[in-house]
């Protein structure tokens, strides 16, 4: 009951969990952060890998058979939400998980606020798609720039439903994030990226209307792209728009 309430499907193909493993550890490492271990499939094959793992595990039926299994050797069971996880505590380990679909995108602002060295996780097909986005896809959104704010993007491959069990109703795909620095010359970040959702806001508008109330009309007529819409811009469109933005302001 306690798993279907946290609407976890349990990768059990050992391929796929041999391929996380090795994107998220393709060296031999000190440390790796494990989010949503559930019955430990990935975290042995992160065992093999790391000396030491750290699983945080919110389900306490699953975070005591965890350490029942694995706990003796290097294994930590952190029985938390990883929500309210300092996930900068671990320094920039790497971190992998199969994320639950319900929490994905929190899960992933989190990571990519802590600047791990790589983070490798298992996702909806879907979500992934977003990440990898390309401007003028059907795909692309806020998301796929908040995400290329922070991060180089990877979409590893796919993983089909009959990976996991219970099998999910939906494909899913793992992905490669790599943090980086933020693009210089923005200032602000948490400014910058309201200004970019406030881009994308309405999906169908272009910048003029998306941006109206918020910048003179005479600034917003000075931009090339101030007819295009949200979705057709890149991540280094949206830092010039914003600069050119902020010294006309």
């Amino acid at each position: 009951m306690a798993r279907q309430k946290l609407g976890q499907h349990f990768l059990i193909r050992e391929s796929v969990l041999n391929r996380i493993a090795a994107a998220a550890c393709p060296e031999p490492a000190d440390l790796v952060i494990e989010i949503g271990p559930g019955r430990g499939a990935l975290t042995r094959k992160l065992l093999e890998r790391a000396r030491r793992v750290v699983a945080i595990e919110l389900d306490p039926f699953l975070a005591a058979h965890l350490r029942q299994h694995y706990g003796a050797g290097n294994l930590e069971v952190v029985e938390a939400d990883v929500l309210g996880t300092d996930l900068t505590q671990w320094g920039s380990a790497p971190v992998a998980g199969n994320l639950p679909y319900y929490i994905t995108s929190p899960i992933l602002e989190l990571v990519l606020a802590a600047r791990p060295r790589r983070a490798v996780f298992l996702l909806q097909k879907e979500v992934a798609d977003r990440l990898a986005a390309k401007p003028g896809s059907r795909d692309y959104g806020y998301l796929t720039v908040r995400t290329a704010f922070s991060a180089t993007v990877r979409r590893l491959f796919t993983v089909p439903p009959a990976a996991f069990h219970p099998p999910p109703k939906v494909d899913s795909a793992v992905i490669l994030l790599e943090p980086h620095a933020p693009p210089e010359g923005i200032g602000d970040s948490t400014a910058f990226l309201g200004f970019v959702a406030q881009c994308f806001r309405y999906k169908r508008k272009t910048l003029r209307n998306n941006l109206a109330g918020l910048y003179p009309r005479a600034s917003l007529d000075t931009l090339p792209e101030a007819s295009m819409r949200a979705e057709q811009v890149d991540l280094t469109g949206f830092v010039s728009i914003w600069t050119r933005l902020r010294s006309l302001s």
